[in-house]
């Protein structure tokens, strides 16, 4: 799959490292002097990655533990009725084409493609009742910034709003100075959503050029290609050795940088500065993206799918200190790969030829990705969720298509593991058309303070809109108590 640049103009910490730009110091005005000291040696930004752990230091609110978010985004909205919330005994149109599988569970079924789910869904929650009004697609905003208001097709000021993964950074940090908050593997801009007035400082590092990863066309074809890891290759003749160097080059300018400019900014931009380079020529990062240092064992039990590489990706980012993964489950750029609206309507095929083929990989992956947590003893600590934007509709053959099911804010499914949480439960339930919620309804709002419970983030925190008035983080929600 081809990655797209990740579409946003500013620059951002990593970014630089594969500096393709006239290297050396030019110091001639107070700007290029300011600018030496900001990007430092190795011709980096400024990591504003950075700031947000100084920030969380001055208030007070010291990083520790592990704890962390992976973030499975199934971009284009699965059905639920096709996946978590099956209608066994209802007619063809309504049930749809798959049949259904007990689970670990007494009492409870899923779809019959998701069996290793099924087996070991007493370390699952399945939420059967979420409220997806107001929720789209293209940008993915809603659930990803748990704001209701957070729809760029509906609101101008939709792309303001944070993500949850943002939010997050600013208030919590990463979980190790070596690591960027949050991450993303993004396939499209408008599937993943960004910090907005919070600034780009806690916008997500996307990822997809710091690994090794497999290229798949947009309707899910293995190329054999690979990426090349890019952002870590460094230019020849740019050694680690020589990134040192110059920084204590720049060094020997302190001096005469502060007789020109005596700022304490400029003390706060030599740590800064200094700590990018030891981001860089210190190993941490590199090694988390870089699948050759895992056991083939594990590779191998992960699979070469795209998707699995990268879940085992998210494992290793949260592993080294990474407290928010999102990762993008699609192959192309438009609405989604799980946006089935039927075999007329390429490329998202319907429920039987675009989901049938997707449930099997999705199963194989979130069971094998909260199986190895587990091995690691990471599980109480990584919070794992699983979902999309909304729901489908409850008829099948929906825009003229024989299978299809089209866009559906009446309810939706979605499913948790880990993260220390009480699960081994179905929360919620839908109407027996599996159309819209019967009770427990679960908003955007309660799943966003129900992540920052998890991860520690103040539930009264605020922060400033464009024009200076405070807005909370959690809009209208509350951590679902079910799980605590």
């Amino acid at each position: 799959m081809p990655m797209e640049p990740h579409g946003h103009s500013h620059d951002h910490a990593f970014r630089h490292l594969n500096a393709t730009d006239r290297e050396g110091l030019m110091l001639v005005t107070r700007r290029n002097m300011l600018k030496a000291g900001m990007a430092g040696i190795a011709g980096l930004t400024l990591p504003e990655l950075l700031r947000q752990r100084a920030a969380a230091s001055d208030a007070g609110r010291p990083i520790a533990g592990r704890k962390a978010v992976i973030l499975l985004w199934m971009a284009g909205g699965p059905s639920q009725i096709d996946t978590w919330d099956p209608k066994p005994d209802r007619p063809y149109e309504n049930r749809g084409p798959f049949g259904v599988i007990q689970t670990a569970l007494p009492g409870v079924h899923i779809c019959e493609h998701l069996p290793k789910q099924a087996a070991m869904l007493d370390k699952f929650t399945i939420l059967r009742s979420v409220d997806a009004a107001h929720s789209n697609h293209e940008p993915n905003k809603v659930f990803q910034t748990g704001n209701l208001e957070a729809a760029p097709r509906i609101n101008p000021r939709g792309d303001s709003y944070p993500a949850i993964g943002s939010v997050v950074a600013k208030h919590r940090g990463a979980n190790h100075p070596g690591m960027p908050p949050y991450v993303a593997f993004q396939t499209s801009r408008t599937h993943i959503a960004y910090a907005g007035v919070l600034g780009k400082e806690y916008d997500p590092f996307i990822a997809n050029q710091a690994a090794r990863l497999p290229i798949y066309t947009n309707v899910g074809v293995d190329t054999g290609k690979m990426t090349n890891a890019e952002l870590f290759n460094l230019p020849s003749g740019l050694t680690e050795q020589r990134i040192r160097g110059r920084r204590s080059l720049l060094e020997q300018f302190d001096d005469t940088r502060r007789a020109i400019e005596s700022s304490p900014s400029v003390d706060a931009m030599d740590d800064y500065g200094r700590q990018a380079i030891e981001l860089i020529a210190g190993r941490r990062a590199r090694d988390a993206f870089d699948l050759e240092q895992e056991p083939q064992e594990i590779r191998d039990r992960y699979g070469k799918h795209l998707w699995c590489q990268q879940a085992l990706l998210a494992r290793r980012l949260v592993e080294s200190g990474v407290s928010f993964v999102t990762l993008d489950l699609s192959y192309h750029r438009a609405s989604g790969t799980w946006d089935t609206h039927g075999d007329n309507i390429p490329p998202y095929g319907g429920i039987s030829k675009g989901l049938g083929p997707l449930l099997p990989l999705f199963d194989h992956l979130i069971t094998t990705l909260v199986d190895d947590l587990e091995r690691l003893g990471l599980l109480d600590d990584v919070l794992v969720i699983a979902q999309g934007e909304f729901g489908r509709t409850p008829q099948l053959g929906t825009q003229g298509s024989t299978d299809g099911r089209n866009h559906w804010t009446g309810v939706m499914s979605m499913c948790m593991a880990g993260g220390g949480l009480n699960h081994g439960q179905v929360i919620g339930s839908s109407m027996p058309d599996g159309g819209h919620i019967k009770d427990r309804p679960v908003t955007p709002g309660d799943l966003a303070a129900t992540i920052y419970k998890h991860m520690g983030v103040p539930l009264d925190a605020h922060y400033l809109e464009k024009d200076g008035r405070p807005r909370a983080i959690v809009d209208r929600g509350e951590p679902i108590a079910e799980l605590f």
